[in-house]
């Protein structure tokens, strides 16, 4: 298992967790400054236990994160158009100061703060569940979200077929190597692979009654509690906190103004 099952967030509703996810990283789409994703991000982290989250776990899936965090630390402090405050460094004509600094520690925090809310929440939760949830708790469209959920489980059929697809290649004589032609190559053939599977699943999906319009029953229930609702309303607080200490503490840059 990936996550601890007994921590207490991890068994909430996922409509839940969802929700949550998206109310806490609100404020960091209304503000430019540093404090708010770092404190954000710190609050993450205290709360990664009561998920369940394991570190090694989180940081599998967390490593991507370290590349786009690095090409946008890079891009500021190359192209930055603002370099006001403090100089720092001068390195021939690039100036780093104390404002490219700030601004490229805030995209750079930013970054982890929006991404480790929904890392956390896809890990502690079964796609199944969240699709129930999505229908009998969020009310959403049953064909996207059975249809979502199809996706998601034929998604990791995509790194077998592109095996497949090298090892065929390889017994016919073919290229497989770093050549740029054979990675496009394969690459088409496994969108129109998956193009097709996809058609294959919408007509299956017509045939057994999905866009009928007639009322469906479903074999698990998925029940909205008061211990999600509370989930809801701690992640609303926490994020009205962090947005006005940054205020407080004139920090708060807004995007828009």
């Amino acid at each position: 298992m990936t996550v601890t099952a007994a921590a207490p967030l991890a068994r909430r509703n996922p409509v839940a967790k969802l929700g949550a996810a998206l109310l806490f990283t609100l404020p960091l789409v209304a503000t430019l400054d540093p404090v708010t994703p770092a404190v954000a991000l710190a609050v993450e982290l205290v709360a990664l236990p009561f998920f369940g989250v394991r570190p090694g776990v989180l940081a599998r899936r967390a490593w991507p994160l370290l590349i786009a965090a690095f090409g946008v630390l890079v891009s500021m402090l190359l192209f930055a158009a603002d370099r006001g405050g403090a100089l720092l460094v001068s390195l021939g004509p690039l100036d780093v100061t104390t404002g490219v600094l700030s601004a490229a520690t805030g995209l750079v925090l930013r970054i982890f703060a929006v991404a480790l809310p929904g890392i956390v929440v896809f890990t502690t939760t079964d796609p199944t569940d969240l699709a129930d949830a999505l229908v009998q708790n969020a009310r959403a469209p049953e064909r996207f979200a059975v249809g979502a959920l199809a996706a998601f489980r034929l998604m990791p059929l995509l790194g077998d077929e592109w095996r497949m697809l090298t090892v065929a290649r390889r017994a016919r004589g073919a290229d497989t190597g770093r050549d740029p032609r054979a990675f496009v190559s394969t690459g088409f053939a496994l969108l129109v692979g998956a193009l097709r599977r996809g058609v294959r699943l919408a007509v299956a999906m017509d045939a057994r009654g999905f866009d009928s319009g007639i009322p469906r029953t479903h074999a698990r229930v998925s029940s909205f509690t008061r211990a999600d609702l509370a989930l809801l309303v701690v992640s609303g607080l926490a994020s009205a906190a962090i947005l006005t200490l940054a205020v407080a503490t004139g920090w708060f840059r807004p995007i828009i103004g």
